[in-house]
């Protein structure tokens, strides 16, 4: 599976750790930035490419960090095919996935700290769509939105 993953300064750090816990697992990752800490990039610039890369499938699922979480969350849900969470705890992050087909996570790295992080990225990956008819249906309902 490869997982694409992105930062703004805010993330950074939690950024640097999930992505070596993941390649460490055998995970193929690609990195949409920051690169470096800059106090006066935005979330946007990042966030929206690793988007847009889960919309078109070129990534299986995409993890964007940024100070809260919030405004990573708030830009990737603007792209086609991205359904983009906040997540804070593991069961949303499984439950996400499950029912609602949610293909990237959003973590705040002035939030929460590495070992929640990679406890919530665990079950996020772990799980999978179970396309039931009303999860289906729901969807469905959802992407006739965009």
């Amino acid at each position: 599976m490869t997982i694409g993953i992105a930062t703004d300064h805010g993330g950074i750090e939690l950024k640097q750790q999930l992505q070596a816990y993941l390649e460490k697992k055998g995970f193929a990752i690609k990195d949409f930035g920051a690169f470096e800490y800059d106090a006066a990039d935005d979330f946007p610039d990042f966030v929206v490419p690793l988007a847009r890369a889960v919309g078109a499938g070129e990534v299986e699922r995409g993890i964007a960090c940024c100070g809260s979480g919030v405004g990573a969350s708030i830009a990737a849900n603007k792209i086609k095919n991205v359904r983009a969470c906040l997540v804070n705890e593991t069961y949303s992050a499984r439950q996400g996935v499950e029912h609602d087909d949610m293909n990237m996570i959003c973590l705040g790295g002035r939030v929460i700290g590495i070992a929640l992080a990679q406890e919530l990225v665990d079950n996020f990956l772990g799980a999978e769509y179970q396309a039931l008819p009303r999860q289906v249906r729901r969807m469905g309902k959802v992407a006739e939105l965009e």
